[in-house]
């Protein structure tokens, strides 16, 4: 649906102070998002660290999440994930997320990701869908 990319992190925040994160639209229940590896996400192995990778899924799945909702705040309950393959600076993640189901109260998806054609991590997830507005909400796009 969406042909380009919009940072996420248009307000200060962890992922901004961390690079941001760009996103997109697929279609109505699929989303993209993407990283550039850069020093200050390496571990002391000189690989990504499974702390960054967490929360790129967290907040591209995240964000999946409330852009399927119409746009509704929502919150991470559970967060599985695998880690498969180690990416090193300078690599492009990937992630691709694929709303599963929403209900009144909840969205429960999946998620992996990618580097240069490689699979990097997988997980799923539910996130709780909030009824009041959450203040300083930093979704953008």
């Amino acid at each position: 649906m969406s042909k380009d990319f919009k940072q996420l992190s248009i307000k200060p925040g962890f992922m901004k102070h961390n690079g941001g994160l760009l996103f997109r639209k697929i279609s109505k229940n699929e989303y993209e998002f993407k990283t550039k590896i850069d020093k200050n996400h390496l571990n002391m192995a000189g690989i990504t660290h499974g702390g960054y990778i967490a929360s790129i899924i967290d907040s591209g799945a995240g964000t999946g999440a409330h852009k399927s909702t119409g746009g509704k705040p929502c919150v991470t309950i559970s967060l599985d994930i695998k880690f498969i393959a180690s990416t090193v600076l300078g690599n492009e993640i990937i992630g691709f997320t694929k709303i599963q189901k929403i209900t009144n109260s909840m969205v429960f998806l999946i998620c992996h990701l990618e580097c240069k054609g490689r699979l990097i991590a997988t997980a799923s997830g539910i996130w709780k869908i909030l009824k009041k507005s959450l203040p300083n909400a930093g979704y953008g796009g």
